[in-house]
């Protein structure tokens, strides 16, 4: 009988290639909860950072453009990151490791990889900036300087908050609670029965507007609710959250109000006994359904009620501006058709969420970053420290970048697109590699989801092609 356990033991263990990180430890899969609201957080945490410039700025200035056209790539888009997502959370549920940890036992430096595309993708403050904007139609001002101050609160939010999964979490709720309130009220009071009934046209209507350049559209799919690192970063909150195997990880502490830990570099494995088999199914359904209600289900409609707002007020108008100042004429036309209070509402939440997406990207892309130092390059080192670290390199450069005078969010939100999708494509093949591979065969990917992830690399490979030769034609002046 103890060979046996030996045996089980050793199997589930040796899968993991052991070149670059250690074997992970065998431990007991800790029992999944009771209900799925217990474990609500990281699917709003989701939602919350990436209702943001997919769902402010870029589908509803298609919506301005073209019409409702296009709002279905955000259901393709969802759809698909719902499955990438899920799959970073398959890896982590069952190893407590991040998915780029996972990556990097097959290369030591597929972390770095991601890690370094990740920062070239955030480091334009479009986020900051479309927040900066936005406050100036409120009460005037100088959007550089609004943007570097908002850049050092996100900063000192981060670093003073005692856990900061917890103060994340929080944020974003609030900032998922304002947006649906907007939406709500919206609904009844500024779609005009005409929008209303041009809704079917997002099915048969439905087309590619390639008259607004692939780079726009890629930044729009691939945006449509989280995008690029942000999807790889789902490992790092459901590991704060204790999903799965993550329990067993440390969460990250402000190291001047809380305790820093150090975080193991390497994770863990369950046995795949019929126990632990059934408690991995509760954990994989639970998963999926908090995945669903909260990012899929909040970001979609979050989309289409934006498109509307956009197609109901700014559709069609003559001399409308290219760029993100369409959202202060559309203001200005809620304020007349709804009341000067609605303009302004809007304005606040959609400065208020632009701001709160920025708090979760610099949050993500410095847990990205964190983990692949500790994790390949400097195992000695917290965690924490490595986090607030990164967190104030990227408030500094992005003043920086700032001060230097790139303040326009639409050319900034599409560079950080693009790099997004690219990343999309070159993670959906290595997450295919990793939970066929490594995984027991039990919980291994399979069947279904192997031809969505097939999906996902053709998508985003195509995309990511078409956009590189677009921005090619326009920098050489081609036809």
């Amino acid at each position: 009988m103890t060979r046996q356990h030996s045996d089980v033991t050793s199997s589930v263990a040796d899968r993991f290639p052991t070149k670059y990180l250690a074997k992970p430890e065998i431990r007991a899969l800790p029992e999944p909860p009771k209900s799925t609201w217990k474990i609500i957080g990281p699917g709003i945490i989701a939602a919350g950072v990436g209702l943001a410039s997919g769902e402010f700025i870029l589908f509803p200035y298609i919506a301005s453009q073209v019409g409702l056209v296009f709002v279905w790539a955000a259901l393709v888009g969802l759809g698909t990151q719902f499955f990438l997502n899920m799959e970073i959370e398959r890896y982590t549920l069952a190893t407590g490791e991040t998915a780029l940890t996972g990556f990097s036992r097959f290369w030591r430096h597929w972390g770095l990889v991601f890690a370094v595309l990740a920062v070239l993708a955030n480091l334009w403050p479009g986020w900051a900036t479309s927040s900066a904007t936005m406050v100036t139609y409120l009460w005037g001002g100088d959007v550089k300087w609004i943007a570097i101050g908002m850049l050092l609160v996100i900063g000192l939010i981060l670093t003073l908050a005692p856990v900061v999964y917890v103060a994340l979490e929080r944020a974003e709720m609030l900032k998922v609670a304002a947006v649906l309130v907007l939406l709500a009220v919206g609904a009844f009071v500024a779609i005009s029965a005409d929008a209303w009934a041009d809704v079917p046209k997002i099915v048969t209507d439905a087309s590619v507007p390639t008259e607004l350049g692939f780079a726009l559209l890629l930044g729009a799919l691939a945006f449509a609710g989280a995008g690029g690192g942000q999807n790889l970063v789902q490992s790092n909150w459901i590991r704060d959250k204790g999903f799965g195997m993550g329990k067993y990880v440390p969460r990250i502490k402000s190291p001047v109000t809380g305790q820093p830990e150090a975080a193991p570099s390497t994770g863990f494995i369950f046995e795949p006994t019929d126990e632990h088999l059934g408690r991995w199914r509760a954990w994989w359904r639970f998963a999926n359904r908090e995945q669903l209600y909260t990012f899929v289900l909040i970001t979609f409609l979050t989309i289409l009620f934006t498109s509307l707002l956009s197609y109901a007020t700014v559709y069609g108008r003559d001399g409308l501006e290219n760029g993100i100042g369409f959202l202060q004429i559309e203001g200005d036309q809620l304020s007349a058709a709804v009341g000067s209070w609605f303009g302004t509402f809007f304005w606040i939440v959609g400065a208020f969420s632009l701001f709160a997406a920025s708090l979760g990207i610099v949050d993500y892309t410095s847990r990205l970053v964190a983990d692949v130092v500790k994790t390949s390059y400097a195992g000695k080192a917290k965690e924490s420290t490595l986090y607030f670290a990164v967190v104030w390199a990227l408030v500094l450069i992005g003043c920086v970048i700032t001060l230097a005078g790139f303040v326009q969010p639409l050319v900034l939100l599409v560079i950080s697109a693009s790099v997004g999708g690219l990343m999309m494509f070159m993670y959906s093949i290595l997450l295919l590699v990793l939970n066929r591979r490594v995984l027991p065969d039990q919980i291994k990917i399979r069947g279904g989801r192997i031809a969505v992830l097939g999906w996902s690399i053709a998508l985003f490979g195509v995309l990511s092609a078409l956009t590189i030769v677009d921005q090619a034609k326009q920098l050489f002046g081609g036809d």
